[in-house]
């Protein structure tokens, strides 16, 4: 057993944490108040050749895996991102090139991969709907058949980064969820091409105002009849969930990393706070009150990062990581969410004034318990798949 990071690792978070260096808190304060992606950040990661990582060398890639993913992902979150670091690593690198890279054809691999490594071309990733909610059994949008092609209808919600995707990795029934034995059949996973679609005509969509993670705009996506020609399945066609689970995994994981990073950053913020703040003739962190619940976060985050580690490592030898994917996401979700709510009260009234950068990062730091999934269906995987208990849904 060796808990040192590998040489490719270390590399990366100290590359990526020289570029966060450049970028801190006020940086992402404005792209966050101007609703602005941080192009800068984007642009220097994509010439650093810190955004493909996980794409194979012959493709232009880093030839790395989830692991380096995800110390990127919890690097940048740590130097002043937050939780808006995770979108950085999840719409393109993980959603897009890590999918393709594991799953896609010879010929998407060719088309796509470089694009995608050196931040050219981006992706984003459409499974949510507004009825079926974290229900993903339920989805109802459809892919028919139409020749050489398929043909898509349905909605989709809360999809990030559509406005600057030029492909939605897009999951559709090709088997109605009714009919499909087992609930899992007839799931194909698709290329949606998006700047063809939108201007056919067939894919619209509209933002949805939000509390937080501005750098993104999140959408309300309608389609209607989006053709798509069968070459952009990614796998088997009704055979997606197999393919869907390498998704979700290192979605999770991702997760999981900017918020292990988030945390670190809280707690930075905090403690830089308690030291200097002294109204009764000594710093506010000396007392136990202040200081007690901090070191508990720390803790929290730490061990938090092992599992997220510990599922990536999982995902890149392809061996079993959906438990331990869950539970990083569940505990490094709390984690962040514990710092930032003890960074607020370390600040009292300040944390209210827009002068520091306590408001961003505790508005973004709570929706880590609702997404990529509910913490409460985390938990209900844990009590099914890891304490033998009955389904609960």
């Amino acid at each position: 057993m060796d808990f040192d990071l590998p040489e490719s690792a270390v590399a990366v978070r100290d590359g990526v944490a020289a570029i966060g260096a450049r970028h801190g808190l006020d940086y992402w304060d404005r792209c966050d108040a101007d609703k602005r992606w941080p192009e800068e950040v984007w642009h220097a990661l994509a010439d650093g050749g810190w955004l493909g990582l996980a794409v194979p060398e012959e493709y232009g890639g880093g030839g790395q895996g989830l692991l380096e993913l995800a110390v990127a992902a919890e690097t940048l979150a740590a130097s002043g991102a937050g939780a808006a670091a995770s979108f950085l690593y999840l719409l393109t690198p993980a959603f897009g090139a890590l999918t393709i890279a594991r799953h896609g054809t010879e010929e998407q691999k060719r088309a796509l991969l470089p694009g995608l490594a050196a931040g050219e071309s981006e992706t984003c990733f459409a499974i949510t709907e507004p009825d079926a909610g974290s229900n993903a059994i339920n989805i109802a949008t459809q892919a028919r058949r139409d020749g050489d092609d398929f043909l898509v209808t349905g909605q989709k919600i809360w999809i990030s980064g559509v406005e600057r995707a030029r492909h939605m990795v897009l999951v559709a029934r090709t088997i109605p969820a009714a009919e499909a034995k087992p609930r899992v059949s007839g799931f194909t996973i698709l290329l949606v091409d998006i700047e063809e679609a939108v201007a056919a005509g067939t894919l619209t969509y509209r933002p949805i105002p939000k509390l937080g993670t501005n750098t993104v705009a999140s959408n309300m996506v309608f389609l209607d009849d989006v053709r798509v020609p069968a070459t952009n399945v990614v796998g088997r066609v009704d055979e997606g969930f197999a393919v869907l689970w390498d998704i979700l995994n290192p979605e999770r994981i991702i997760a999981a990393a900017g918020a292990a990073g988030s945390g670190e950053l809280c707690l930075k913020v905090a403690c830089d706070y308690a030291k200097d703040r002294a109204p009764f003739g000594r710093p506010i962190g000396a007392n136990q009150a202040v200081a007690f619940p901090l070191a508990r976060v720390k803790a929290q985050v730490e061990l938090a990062r092992l599992m997220t580690y510990k599922a990536a490592w999982l995902w890149d030898r392809q061996r079993p990581c959906g438990s331990e994917a869950n539970i990083a996401k569940l505990t490094a979700a709390e984690a962040a969410w514990q710092a930032a709510d003890r960074m607020f009260q370390a600040h009292g009234g300040m944390a209210y004034s827009l002068e520091y950068p306590v408001a961003r990062l505790f508005r973004d730091a709570r929706i880590g318990k609702n997404i990529p999934v509910a913490e409460e269906l985390v938990l209900a995987h844990i009590a099914q798949h890891e304490l033998g208990l009955p389904k609960s849904y």
